[in-house]
């Protein structure tokens, strides 16, 4: 048997590596389902024959399930049913395709969406795979390609299930996310290595009904701004989330089994990281949904570039690619200019975009390179987040702190969104359908603030010895 100059054999570094492709294959696969809903929401809406505020909601379900599942599969997939947990999960995705593709009701529909929203939930789940069974060099590169699994995914979904559509039709498109279902979980069960016996998780169950309540009521006044017109709705339940989420929170500090340790989350490291994916992500994706809209703009105004939906998907295409490219990047960057240099670069290039976008909004090379830096910064921020978010959390725990820090991800993209939508309609002129070209401009200068106000706080994280940080870090 050979062995290399880290001590380790060939059959060893092998096997490490099918697992990681294994685990990379499998994130960028689920990301790929998470996104099949975005280019086929009109599709939805005219094939069956309901309105665009319900196709939406094909988008939204994968975003709540993901987000409310997210805890409780950390819980479960935290120990020795790490392996069944990912598999159960990835059969509920495979069903849900099936339901997604079979000539079913617009109900059947949405439920089918929201098992594919499992997808997106899992990847946390296959990052503690990463960092328990993979050496600290390959867990580190291994779980920053995973962070942007769902950046790549979009540039690869978004064109093909566009093409899918209007080559085959809707059942078509959504066959793709059928497809991909089922070779994750063929691959899964061919390479997630067993886990060591143990005893089964205890799951606080009342604590996940409690944090699935609360953040549903939190991510529906976020991600539904149309609720915003009865001010009373949606004040009644920003306050009723408000107050379950500090019922859950009493409970969880008191009972001996949490579904989350809030303890844990609480050290300085991992809180400051979770609050500035937050921010940072409402400044990133304000940015994603104003360029992708800027250049569908129909024609027949002033600005933008009227790409039917194929070439609008192509578009994400350079977006995908400098993901892909920083989360190689990272591991790199990391180990020399540290993490924090490394994130407060990232949201530079992300500002970086915003400004070429203003400067050169008339040359659609312009606003393509824009959203190839976008890319380049969203890859850039989600592969260096766990190893900010994971300094000094205990191997077990792994799995449970990573799908909070995907909560925290997911409503700061849903407050992005939403935050984009009520710029630009702001600045949209009665009656009329479209915002002014000045309204993308103000509306690209909001996502500054709240990149500046993610470095200040990642700045605020104490950087670990170098000689500390395999323990510590993926």
């Amino acid at each position: 048997m050979n062995t290399r100059t880290d001590g380790r054999s060939d059959v060893s570094a092998d096997r490490d590596g099918r697992l990681s492709g294994a685990l990379v294959c499998t994130a960028l696969a689920g990301a790929v389902i998470g996104s099949v809903g975005a280019p086929l929401i009109t599709a939805v809406a005219t094939g069956m024959h309901v309105s665009l505020v319900a196709a939406q909601w094909t988008l939204t379900v994968t975003l709540f399930s993901a987000a409310i599942a997210g805890p409780v599969l950390g819980r479960l997939g935290s120990g020795p049913y790490r392996r069944v947990t990912i598999l159960a999960t990835l059969a509920l995705v495979t069903a849900g395709g099936v339901l997604t593709v079979l000539p079913l009701p617009f109900v059947a529909l949405l439920i089918g969406r929201g098992l594919q929203g499992l997808a997106v939930a899992v990847v946390a789940l296959l990052m503690s795979v990463a960092r328990t069974h993979l050496p600290p060099e390959r867990s580190a590169a291994t779980i920053a390609a995973l962070s942007v699994a769902t950046t790549v995914g979009i540039g690869v979904g978004y064109p093909a299930i566009s093409l899918l559509d209007q080559l085959a039709g809707l059942r078509a498109a959504y066959g793709l996310g059928l497809v991909l279902s089922a070779a994750a979980l063929a691959i899964a069960w061919r390479t997630l290595p067993v886990e060591a016996p143990g005893d089964l998780p205890r799951i606080d169950v009342p604590g996940a009904l409690l944090l699935a309540l609360g953040t549903l009521g939190l991510l529906l006044v976020i991600a539904e701004p149309s609720i915003w017109a009865t001010a009373w709705l949606a004040g009644g339940l920003l306050v009723g989330s408000a107050a379950v989420l500090a019922v859950w929170a009493a409970i969880e500090l008191r009972t001996a089994t949490p579904l989350v340790n809030l303890r844990l989350l609480g050290q300085g490291p991992v809180l400051r990281a979770n609050l500035a994916i937050l921010v940072a992500g409402t400044g990133l994706y304000l940015l994603f949904s104003l360029l992708t809209r800027y250049v569908q703009t129909p024609a027949g105004t002033d600005y933008g570039f009227a790409l039917p939906g194929v070439a609008a998907g192509a578009a994400l295409i350079p977006f995908s690619l400098l993901g892909f490219l920083a989360g190689k990047a990272v591991p790199r960057m990391t180990a020399r200019i540290t993490e924090r240099w490394t994130y407060a670069l990232a949201t530079v290039i992300a500002a970086a975009s915003a400004l070429l976008f203003v400067a050169s909004h008339q040359s659609l090379l312009a606003v393509l390179a824009a959203i190839a830096l976008l890319g380049f910064a969203v890859g850039g921020v989600f592969a260096v987040m766990p190893k900010l978010v994971l300094v000094g959390v205990p191997q077990e725990e792994t799995a449970s702190v990573l799908s909070i820090n995907q909560i925290a991800r997911s409503i700061g993209m849903s407050i992005g969104s939403a935050l984009a939508g009520f710029l630009l309609a702001d600045t949209t002129p009665s009656g009329s359908m479209l915002p002014t070209q000045s309204g993308y401009f103000s509306t690209a200068l909001w996502a500054l603030p709240p990149l500046a106000a993610s470095v200040l706080i990642i700045a605020t994280i104490r950087s670990e010895p170098r000689s500390s940080r395999g323990s510590t870090t993926p």
